[in-house]
């Protein structure tokens, strides 16, 4: 059986609220403070009819889930997965809301998606499903309210639709000040150059500034990424400009080896035909799934779907460094095997924030009607995510704690200060 089939041991919104409660608790959290951050504000569940090529109509379910918004809008990506449900969707809010803190960013949390698989339908099927959706969701989604990004198998021309389709709802007068409704656009609809590599430069810089806190360097460093769409292609190609050797991927239908090295232009290449699949890529040994996190290697970057790492296999994986690519890769009990091991894990609340940073640029780009240039973007996001490293590596230090816990100590004392200066209304 593939290692991302396998049976879940706990659900993900079981592992962000154990994760929320302990840290909590760590730090004497406010009670009052504690039952706000422990539920979601909204949960938005829309069933929408939608006309297939074939002239059948189909009804999809689709989730948005907002979690809180006490330090802005909500923000969050929307995913197209077989496997999405609410329970999935809240979980991802709260990460949302913990990452936008820690980045110290002026946006809440939130997450949603259609249950579907993109393969199984056109182009011409997908822009319907997806703008009889965002017409479904209607005013729930604003730029001042809550903004959508890309996901799992969402991408710019999925944003474009949802931006044409949201706009189109508006008066012709208004239309124009609503183009930061999402971010992830295409750079010719006010897309932000930069942000489609931005996530996986995030996954990278933090494996490099955490090697450099080792007085180490990526070069002749050996490593294995699961999961190669959007992320794991970009945090791949920066890692190998680095010095580093990329030895394996795994996906859904294929698990690729090579000790020489698996070069990842060429890999990206050859999935572009094939939807999304590693499948068939010759230049690489096919090699057994279960065989994946038992690679010898010093970085493994786990950037598929949420609960890959459990206490069952996270006893075979052999890299000292974990760079959390996906939301939520490690279970609960699967992270305190790794800790007791001595393997740092970089958490996804850090590590896959470059994302989000880079949406904000967009968001503000798009406020003032500005434009700016890729190496002015990525000089932004370095600036802010390492300003970000720097501050969870104070507090993994100051408090004794693994990395995990001390990004959500600051990610949750933000909150707790915003709620405590606010007040709670009436």
């Amino acid at each position: 059986m593939s290692t991302l089939q396998e049976k879940k041991p706990a659900t993900m919104y079981e592992n962000v609220m154990q994760q929320y409660n302990q840290v909590a608790n760590l730090v004497g959290l406010n009670e009052n403070i504690k039952k706000i951050l422990g539920i979601t504000n909204n949960e938005i569940i829309v069933h929408f009819p939608v006309k297939m090529d074939n002239g059948e109509v189909k009804i999809f379910t689709g989730y948005r889930v907002q979690h809180n918004n006490a330090l802005g809008p909500y923000k969050g990506g929307l995913r197209y997965h077989p496997t999405i449900d609410v329970d999935d969707a809240k979980a991802l809010a709260m990460w949302m809301t913990w990452k936008t803190s820690l980045a110290g960013l002026p946006f809440g949390g939130a997450k949603g998606g259609i249950q579907l698989d993109p393969r199984e339908h056109s182009l011409a099927e997908l822009e319907r499903i997806t703008r009889r959706f965002t017409y479904a969701l209607g005013d729930n989604i604003g730029p001042d309210q809550d903004i959508p990004a890309p996901d799992v198998n969402t991408n710019p021309q999925t944003m474009a639709w949802i931006l044409d389709t949201y706009m189109s709802t508006k008066s012709p007068s208004s239309r124009s000040h609503n183009n930061h409704i999402v971010t992830g656009k295409p750079v010719g609809s006010g897309g932000l150059e930069g942000r489609d590599r931005a996530t996986g430069f995030g996954v990278f810089l933090t494996i490099k500034l955490y090697l450099a806190s080792q007085g180490k360097t990526l070069e002749g460093k050996t490593f294995i990424v699961q999961g190669f769409g959007n992320v794991g292609q970009w945090a791949s190609q920066f890692m190998v400009e680095e010095g580093a050797r990329l030895i394996a991927v795994q996906d859904a239908h294929a698990t690729l080896y090579k000790e020489e090295g698996i070069d990842p232009i060429t890999l990206t290449e050859h999935i572009q035909p094939r939807k999304g699949s590693i499948a068939g890529f010759t230049e690489a040994e096919e090699i057994a799934p279960d065989d994946f996190f038992g690679l010898e290697c010093d970085v493994l970057i786990p950037a598929a779907l949420g609960n890959q790492i459990n206490q069952d296999n996270a006893l075979s994986v052999k890299a000292n460094l974990i760079a959390e690519g996906a939301n939520g890769p490690i279970t609960t009990e699967g992270e305190e095997v790794l800790l007791k091991r001595g393997i740092t894990i970089i958490p996804d609340i850090l590590c896959n924030s470059g994302g989000v940073i880079g949406s904000y640029f967009e968001w503000l780009q798009n406020r003032h009607g500005e434009i700016w240039q890729l190496d002015e973007v990525m000089q932004k996001i370095e600036k802010k995510l390492t300003e970000n490293f720097k501050r969870v590596e104070k507090a993994v230090e100051e408090n004794e704690v693994d990395w995990r816990t001390a990004a959500y100590i600051i990610a949750i004392n933000r909150i707790e200060l915003a709620y405590t200066q606010r007040g709670i209304f009436p």
